[in-house]
């Protein structure tokens, strides 16, 4: 039975390790939706413009990587099966974000953020912590997280140029994608969490953007 255990524990840290290396350097499971500005004709942008709006579109990368370790340090230590396969499930949607931000990113002649890794490491720290701390909480944090995120894209959505259009139709689908995301950890029985927890969260948020949109 130990041994069993410890193979269980063991391909618990492969899985680990390989879902971290997923999102941090590509490669990640999707839907294998369509990417959604697929079709539409190509924005003829000038040099100012390509280089905001891939600075946004880093923003929302680096944001991406950040929503996979979220799920994954949560779902690792969720006591909850059903609340587990929710995770996942939601993992996959943001693989498509993540996947598609990085191809628009691509598309732009620009890169993604340089400290993806350190925004992935950090992240699963804190989706580990409010996983140990029951169902309720974690599902709490996931839904504010997701709210900040609506209201973040919401944001970007007006400061993208008007001519981006491949951009925000991606940050479009992803705005709707995360709301469900929200409602549906308020549905699960998310706790409400703290203001003071809240606003931490909003000046860590702060910092990953102003350092994604320029590294």
């Amino acid at each position: 039975m130990t041994e069993l255990r410890r193979f269980s524990m063991l391909d618990h840290f492969c899985l680990g390790v390989d879902q971290a290396l997923r999102a941090v350097f590509g490669s990640v499971k999707t839907t294998d939706r369509p990417y959604p500005p697929q079709g539409e004709p190509e924005s003829v942008l000038n040099s100012t413009e390509r280089k905001h709006s891939a600075a946004l579109m880093r923003i929302n990368h680096a944001g991406e990587v950040s929503a996979q370790a979220l799920y994954h340090g949560q779902g690792l230590v969720s006591r909850s099966a059903d609340i587990r396969k929710k995770m996942r499930q939601s993992a996959l949607e943001e693989g498509d974000h993540l996947a598609w931000c990085e191809k628009r990113l691509i598309e732009l002649g620009s890169h993604t953020s340089y400290f993806n890794p350190l925004w992935y490491t950090g992240s699963f720290m804190i989706g580990l912590t409010a996983g140990l701390i029951g169902d309720r909480w974690s599902l709490g944090f996931l839904a504010e997280t997701e709210n900040q995120v609506v209201r973040h894209l919401e944001n970007h959505l007006e400061r993208l140029p008007a001519k981006d259009t491949e951009s925000q139709k991606i940050l479009e689908q992803m705005k709707i994608d995360e709301a469900e995301h929200r409602d549906a950890a308020i549905n699960a029985g998310a706790a409400t969490l703290p203001q003071p927890i809240k606003k931490l969260m909003t000046l860590v948020s702060k910092v990953m953007v102003k350092t994604a949109y320029r590294i």
